[in-house]
């Protein structure tokens, strides 16, 4: 199975956000707000601001910045949902040896970042090439993000263990049956 790089096509910074921090009627009419006010702007996606206009979240995903190495993604306590994805890139960046920081980014922050993705359970991890029409970084895939995207595929796709115990494996009746056949044959 090739492995699929996703970059989006730009984003923007909408300013229409209720603020919520659960799971709520809330926060979909945010995420639809949000992802309705960037189609409506030629945008792929869209990034909303907390009330005190600092970077919040995507519309369905969390947001994580890269400058000079450093990557930071805000906290939780700033008006985002907690992200098992976001939870897994802030485990494995530690662990490749980045230093990370859960603190409030301004939205000027996003502007000069050399890199700039979303996490999230559809989004993975996916490059952003453009906010407000700004070029981020090169306008590709930056060497921080690559290397968190391949560790992570690396062990989704079974190439690296799951020393932490992340994926739960799903067998069809097929592959069960065949399994449990073989286990009998096994011990018999």
């Amino acid at each position: 199975m090739a492995l699929m790089f996703k970059l989006a096509r730009g984003v923007v910074v909408p300013q229409t956000f209720f603020p919520s921090v659960s799971k709520s009627t809330a926060n979909y009419a945010n995420s639809q707000l949000i992802k309705m006010e960037a189609t409506l702007n030629g945008y792929s996606e869209g990034i909303a601001l907390d009330p005190r206009g600092f970077v919040s979240e995507g519309s369905g995903q969390n947001i994580f910045v890269v400058r000079d190495n450093i990557i930071t993604t805000p906290p939780l306590a700033d008006s985002i949902l907690p992200g098992i994805t976001r939870d897994v890139v802030i485990t494995l960046a530690s662990e490749l040896g980045f230093t990370i920081r859960e603190e409030t980014v301004p939205r000027e922050t996003l502007y000069i970042a050399d890199e700039v993705f979303f996490t999230g359970t559809a989004a993975e991890i996916s490059p952003i090439r453009t906010i407000d029409k700004i070029t981020i970084g090169s306008g590709k895939r930056g060497p921080v993000t690559e290397t968190i995207q391949h560790r992570f595929f690396d062990i989704i796709n079974g190439r690296l263990p799951d020393t932490h115990e992340w994926l739960t494996f799903v067998y069809d009746e097929d592959t069960a049956a065949v399994d449990s056949i073989d286990a009998v044959a096994e011990s018999g």
